[in-house]
């Protein structure tokens, strides 16, 4: 018979699996707080200072958002400005019940050429860069963790911070002439929103040292070879490719709501948590579908035939 230390042991264990569990896929909640030393009230003041450029948010009637980087002037460089809206835009998505799938684009035929390099000079000390880092990184964990099935629309350029945005998505479409390119190395950094982490997980770190420590230059067809896009788009036009992302986009997304809400948590929990962790997420979230409508639907339509 199972000692009570015993019993109290598995207890704890199970309890402290629960509570990780919960706090990694509790929506709104983020990697760093201040017991890691980062204050974002703090970050956020000193991101206002640089403006320039916006985060668009269309939501759409079929769940399907799309999400715009809005600063062409500068190839859609962040600024602070815009790095601040894309915690507003990913808080919102949070609470878009409704919402299936999300585009990521950016405007006028480019999708993002890193930051601004007005933020970035002005943020000149190791502590202000490990701060915005921590900031991205919450930002671009909590989109990832998105009950949403995502993917990232690459047209012209994505470099640096760009590069590593569409990393955080859970697909990535490329335009035949763009371009993706990580050229921390040349800037003399390394990835700082998480990118290095996720496109290990993406293309494998074999190939991913490759690509981080060459800066090397990625067009459609390597990034296709290297399984870093699932396709190259026919059309290069701004609304034409966008009609075919969407459209690529639907196949996934098509079906009950709560069932594919709940299928990129499941996949979300197994790329974060231990087996047993994300085996009781599976579980749980089966809890949420089994004997629902869509689930009762779907066999009533069967019994049918």
């Amino acid at each position: 018979m199972e000692s009570t230390l015993e019993m109290a042991g598995s207890l704890l264990k199970t309890s402290s699996m629960s509570l990780r569990t919960k706090l990694l896929h509790q929506m709104g909640v983020s990697l760093y707080n201040t017991s890691h030393g980062f204050h974002e009230e703090e970050v956020k003041k000193k991101l206002q200072e640089f403006p320039g450029g916006s985060i668009d948010l269309q939501k759409k009637d079929d769940g399907i958002g799309i999400l715009t980087l809005n600063n062409p002037s500068k190839k859609n460089a962040f600024s602070g400005a815009m790095m601040l809206q894309l915690l507003e835009k990913v808080i919102e998505l949070e609470n878009w019940t409704e919402g299936k799938g999300l585009i990521v684009r950016g405007a006028k035929n480019t999708f993002s050429s890193g930051s601004d390099l007005n933020a970035v000079k002005a943020l000149g000390n190791p502590e202000d860069g490990v701060a915005l880092c921590m900031f991205m990184q919450n930002t671009l964990t909590r989109f990832m963790r998105l009950p949403l099935i995502s993917v990232a629309l690459i047209q012209g350029w994505a470099l640096g911070g760009g590069a590593e945005f569409l990393t955080a998505c859970d697909f990535r479409l490329m335009t035949r002439e763009s371009e993706i390119r990580f050229v921390h190395k040349e800037m003399g950094i390394i990835p700082s929103w998480g990118g290095a982490t996720r496109l290990v997980n993406i293309i494998g770190s074999r190939q991913a040292l490759k690509v981080l420590s060459g800066a090397l230059k990625l067009d459609s067809q390597k990034a296709l070879n290297l399984g870093m896009v699932e396709a190259v788009l026919e059309s290069s036009d701004e609304t034409e490719c966008l009609e075919e992302a969407q459209e690529w986009l639907k196949q996934f997304t098509n079906g009950p709501l709560e069932v594919i809400r709940a299928l990129k948590k499941c996949v979300s929990a197994s790329k974060e948590l231990g087996l047993e962790e994300s085996l009781q997420t599976e579980r749980d979230l089966l809890g949420t579908l089994w004997g629902g409508p869509a689930n009762l639907e779907a066999i009533a339509r069967k019994g049918k035939r």
